[in-house]
């Protein structure tokens, strides 16, 4: 097998049922038209809304523009290969794709950490929450996250550009990923996959501690809060935010603490098709607030009256 610095790859992932590619057409166009309009309405809810111009919302608004980039970055060619059943893509193509993915993903974390961070001072400091939480600070903390994702993001597309690889090999997934790429290479990796591994590592641990101290400082306000009526206010203001940091970083641990290259391709398939269950899952609840049949103040726990910032 002959090495190229741009070969041509094969997506095999949703191969291996072609029986009726038109109803997984259909059922995939429905949930990413479904993300659209979700993640849409809800851009469109708080930009319209001076009443939600408040930091939780501004955080929201900012997961539900990375969630809608996040699907476009898959979506799109698993529609065009179940329509056509062309299944090539191109290295550029899958670098692209990648680079876009790692964005978007390390995007979903830290946007994750800013929100916990603004739920610790709403509810440990709610009387200087709106001093603590001014839009230039909640702009820093969203721009700095975009600056980090971007770069780190960076690094990885460098480093596979710099591989050879086999041409014509199956990819076994629906989407360009790290780990079948570093199979797939006929250069040494090893060096390679270490340092993504510490930055990955590095961009996971850092986040998921301040997000840790972030809730035992929550947990112990809620604790030590008399009033039975406020122990359930700040209980309910955190509960869809802790599950979804629950369900986001189990789903990361199980697919993604190992090395890129070191699990078994239709094992990693499974665990990846959880990820996208329990990506659905988050995704959906998002749609299901912006269209009103969740309410925004019980899953995200903010009064206006008590946290809106300061004009």
């Amino acid at each position: 097998m002959n090495c190229s610095k741009n070969p041509d790859f094969v997506l095999s992932g949703l191969s291996r049922d072609p029986d009726k590619p038109q109803l997984l057409f259909g059922l995939f166009l429905a949930l990413y038209l479904l993300s659209l309009l979700g993640n849409s309405l809800l851009l469109l809810a708080i930009g319209a809304d001076i009443h939600l111009h408040s930091p939780m919302y501004f955080f929201l608004s900012q997961l539900s523009l990375v969630n809608l980039c996040f699907t476009t970055t898959t979506a799109p060619k698993m529609l065009e290969t179940l329509w056509t059943s062309n299944r090539s893509t191109s290295f550029s193509e899958c670098l692209a794709q990648l680079n876009f993915f790692a964005v978007f993903a390390d995007m979903d974390n830290l946007l994750l950490t800013a929100t916990a961070i603004s739920r610790y001072a709403a509810i440990c400091h709610p009387l200087h929450y709106p001093l603590l939480m001014i839009p230039c600070r909640c702009a820093l903390l969203v721009g700095g996250s975009w600056g980090v994702a971007h770069s780190v993001s960076l690094v990885h597309a460098l480093l596979l550009s710099q591989f050879s690889f086999y041409n014509n090999q199956e990819i076994p997934h629906f989407f360009c990923a790290f780990g079948p790429l570093f199979r797939l290479s006929c250069s040494d990796t090893h060096l390679s996959e270490d340092l993504m591994m510490v930055l990955t590592g590095l961009l996971g641990i850092v986040p998921l501690l301040c997000i840790i101290s972030s809730y035992a400082h929550i947990f112990l306000a809620v604790a030590q809060d008399p009033s039975a009526q406020g122990k359930q206010h700040r209980a309910n203001s955190t509960c869809s935010h802790l599950s979804t940091v629950i369900l986001f970083y189990s789903s990361v641990f199980a697919t993604y603490l190992k090395s890129p290259s070191a699990s078994h391709a239709s094992g990693e398939l499974v665990l990846r098709n959880k990820d996208v269950e329990s990506s659905l899952k988050k995704v959906l609840g998002i749609e299901f607030i912006a269209l009103g049949i969740i309410p925004r103040n019980k899953c995200f726990g903010e009064k206006k009256s008590h946290f809106s910032p300061p004009h």
